[in-house]
């Protein structure tokens, strides 16, 4: 019985190519929609699973229910599982039935934020959401897999920058909507709604994906294309290596370890901003929940503009170099931070500071987070490379909850029983670490991808 699940969990055999060249094309043509659409539209909708805890920290705290260094140690337990299961899911999604994988993940991950709405106990949320991050973790490297096996080398960037706007709309879907349900019905109603919308997610997505196209007696998709790169003669000249060997060999390219480390810091500002941006704002700024949420949401939003920019610019403006556009990207993000932190208690100043940080953000998510990686490593091996940007850069994301958390509960104070927060200390972590990654990024300003 294990036995035949898992041969329903693996890629399906490679059908004979089918001769007729215009079923080819109409097939293409009508699955790849389809895919795109899973892959964007289900990682977007199930990111609300993964955001939930930041909106609903200060009723949390607030009700005595867990303190800011608790709900760091939560945090972190979804970042460090999610970095582990970035990695290792990014291996199997390699040889994974990607039409399975996916909505698998993304029913599980429902799962755990349905138990979360019925719990109190510090032990019991921490497993949770541990277990949450570790399933969330199919859902980057099952997307990166099945974009690289229906869409070409050449169309990689505008693809890959298309997919990343699921972040922006998952973050905006939660701190708008789930944000305002919280307000509205509670806290417990902010891990629910995530929960339905997972089950709906998961069931939308196993109905517009499919496995490989080789599995439909599909050819490459770079030979569909007529791109150069031909994968086939790429494998013969790598010789008889399996595809873990091929797997393993990402592991001996330094520019991935560098990107690994700017990654992790860039990750640190970003969830330091989702995980504790709506706390910022509602105690430092004086603004209610759903402005809070509103003023997230502007900046993820934004975030959908910032990901289709880098892809576009990165491979027309500076030819498929990723390092230019990092660059420019990266001072846009920092030029927010400083507005949000330092700039006038103006709406209009800090929602410009909240638009610019939105765009260079998810730019670099787009680059950083994977696109960069993917380009350079080998083209059969997508998942593996995404899930060894995941591991490290979800540690970087786990060991900010923590330090955040510590840093935020370190410089509160009780003045006539209401909490008083000072978040300089932890604010100056966040830009800090957008520093450095700007820093380690632009090291690998000669480094190319693959042709």
């Amino acid at each position: 019985m294990i036995n035949a699940i898992a041969s329903k969990l693996v890629t399906g055999p490679d059908k004979p190519v089918i001769d007729d060249p215009n079923v080819v094309d109409k097939l293409f043509k009508h699955h790849r929609m389809r895919v795109m659409l899973a892959i964007t539209l289900g990682y977007g909708l199930i990111y609300t699973c993964r955001l939930a805890l930041g909106i609903v920290k200060k009723p949390l705290i607030d009700g005595g229910i867990y303190t800011p260094v608790e709900l760091g140690l939560i945090g972190s337990a979804l970042f460090y599982a999610y970095a582990l299961g970035k990695f290792t899911n990014g291996f199997l999604a390699d040889h994974a039935n990607i039409r399975l994988f996916l909505p698998i993940g993304f029913l599980l991950t429902a799962l755990c934020n349905l138990a979360m709405g019925f719990n109190t106990a510090l032990t019991m949320a921490i497993v949770l959401w541990g277990l949450n991050g570790w399933f969330q973790g199919f859902g980057a490297p099952g997307s990166v897999v099945a974009m690289t096996a229906w869409y070409s080398n050449k169309e990689r960037g505008r693809t890959y920058g298309i997919w990343s706007t699921a972040h922006s709309i998952g973050e905006g879907l939660t701190f708008f909507g789930v944000g305002t349900i919280v307000a509205i019905l509670g806290w417990r109603f902010g891990f629910i709604v995530p929960a339905l919308i997972g089950i709906g997610t998961a069931a939308i997505v196993y109905f517009l994906l499919r496995d490989r196209p080789q599995t439909l007696g599909l050819p490459n998709v770079n030979i569909w294309k007529g791109d150069s790169y031909d994968p086939d003669a790429e494998d013969k000249k790598r010789g008889p290596k399996s595809v873990l060997m091929l797997q393993l060999s990402i592991l001996k390219i330094p520019s991935i370890w560098i990107l690994c480390l700017a990654s992790a810091m860039m990750y640190m500002t970003r969830y330091g901003i989702n995980s504790w941006g709506i706390l910022y704002l509602q105690e430092d700024r004086g603004m209610s929940l759903p402005m809070a949420g509103t003023m997230l949401m502007i900046s993820t939003l934004t975030g959908i503009v910032g990901a289709i920019a880098f892809g576009f610019i990165s491979d027309t403006v500076f030819g498929a170099r990723r390092p230019p556009a990092n660059l420019l990207f990266a001072l846009i993000e920092i030029f927010g931070l400083i507005l949000i932190f330092f700039g006038p208690n103006n709406m209009i100043v800090l929602t410009i500071g909240m638009l610019c940080f939105g765009l260079g953000l998810t730019g670099l998510v787009t680059s950083l987070g994977g696109l960069f990686a993917v380009d350079i490593a080998p083209n059969r091996v997508a998942g593996a490379a995404m899930g060894v940007i995941g591991i490290v850069s979800y540690l970087g994301a786990g060991l900010q909850e923590y330090i955040s958390g510590v840093l935020i509960e370190s410089n509160l104070t009780v003045v006539d029983g209401a909490n008083v927060y000072d978040f300089s200390s932890a604010i100056w972590f966040w830009i800090g670490s957008s520093v450095i990654s700007m820093l380690l990024a632009a090291s690998l300003w000669r480094v190319r991808g693959r042709d």
